[in-house]
């Protein structure tokens, strides 16, 4: 009778053991990649000033979206989420390829931003330069972020 009361303990303690491992394996860290951005070296092949809408196509695919404003540009977005736990997944990282085209459909501007601490940040730019400053859809949207005031918000 002994050793069989013995034989219990141990298979408990086996058990909860077992159980607490499985538990603690269920709150490790877990990373979900959503979207795609292009390589450097995808982009190094789209050429400023030379390249079309079709040629970008061909060279990196099809974008994410594209402009809302008259097919303005297209943009590839690349996030990682980390998912811990029970809590709401959070991103981890985010990139941003804006690649811009002029009234003709000829690639203007390829820019590529991150997202670091709510900021955006311009990783790397080839833009065309010319004397009209214009405003992306995408730079409005993102340069909007952040100036509300709450007493904007009452009148």
């Amino acid at each position: 009778m002994l050793a069989m009361t013995d034989w219990l303990k141990t298979g408990t303690k086996i058990v909860v053991l077992v159980g607490a491992g499985v538990a603690l394996a269920g709150c490790a860290a877990q990373y979900r990649n959503h979207g795609y951005v292009p390589t450097e070296e995808e982009l190094a092949e789209v050429v400023v000033g030379v390249d079309t809408r079709d040629s970008v196509t061909e060279t990196i695919g099809a974008p994410s979206s594209s402009g809302v404003l008259d097919e303005s540009g297209y943009y590839y977005i690349a996030t990682q989420l980390r998912h811990y736990g029970p809590s709401q997944p959070k991103p981890v990282s985010r990139e941003l390829v804006a690649i811009s085209f002029d009234q003709s459909g000829v690639v203007s501007g390829v820019e590529r931003f991150g997202l670091e601490n709510g900021n955006v940040i311009p990783l790397e730019r080839r833009v065309t330069s010319s004397g009209i400053q214009d405003k992306t859809f995408l730079r409005q949207l993102l340069g909007s972020i952040g100036n509300i005031s709450p007493g904007g918000l009452v009148e």
